[in-house]
């Protein structure tokens, strides 16, 4: 049997050798060769690169400045159309609060930081941070409150935020929902 099989291929190989003994090779002249990508270069970080920024947040655009009486409102994905709206209607158990009023912003960032850290740690899932509406500052803008619009939508621990009810503050405080931290 397995010399059959070996006569049956070598019959289809020299059929095929036959039916293109008149082929002629394609001659083309667009081959391309291309070079090798050069190495990389290896590049020196600069002395203002090296400098260990301890900031959670970036600070590398200013945040577009909200209005004193604005209401405020971000929600990440995932979050339910009934659990955000329990969150806006203030609904929702506060288990812990942070005051920022009257901090500068140079305080209030680590402050920030730590209070979020502190919350994933102990398992706290919705908090109230009070801000202020900025009528105190220079020019009356709200500057805490812009750039905690900002901060919060950078962090991984935030999944929604909104500004509070007029019991819990108005618009100088927001109702901010955090992720839960699972056990590993």
């Amino acid at each position: 049997m397995a010399d059959n099989k070996n006569k049956n291929d070598d019959d289809e190989f020299s059929l095929f050798r036959n039916e293109m003994s008149d082929a002629e090779p394609i001659k083309h002249d667009r081959l391309v060769h291309r070079k090798p990508p050069p190495p990389p270069k290896v590049r020196k970080p600069s002395a203002a690169e090296l400098t260990h920024d301890t900031s959670e947040f970036s600070s590398l655009f200013a945040p577009e400045t909200v209005g004193n009486e604005e209401y405020l409102e971000y929600r990440g994905d995932g979050i339910q159309n009934r659990q955000f709206t329990k969150l806006k209607n203030g609904k929702v158990h506060l288990e812990a609060e942070l005051d920022l009023h009257g901090l500068t912003l140079a305080k209030a960032e680590p402050t920030l930081s730590h209070f979020l850290e502190q919350c994933q740690q102990e398992k706290i899932r919705c908090v109230r941070i009070i801000h202020g509406k900025g009528w105190g500052s220079r020019d009356n803008k709200p500057v805490l409150k812009s750039k905690l619009n900002h901060w919060l939508r950078q962090s991984d621990s935030v999944l929604a935020f909104c500004s509070a009810t007029i019991e819990d503050g108005g618009t100088g405080a927001l109702y901010v929902l955090l992720k839960r931290q699972f056990e590993r």
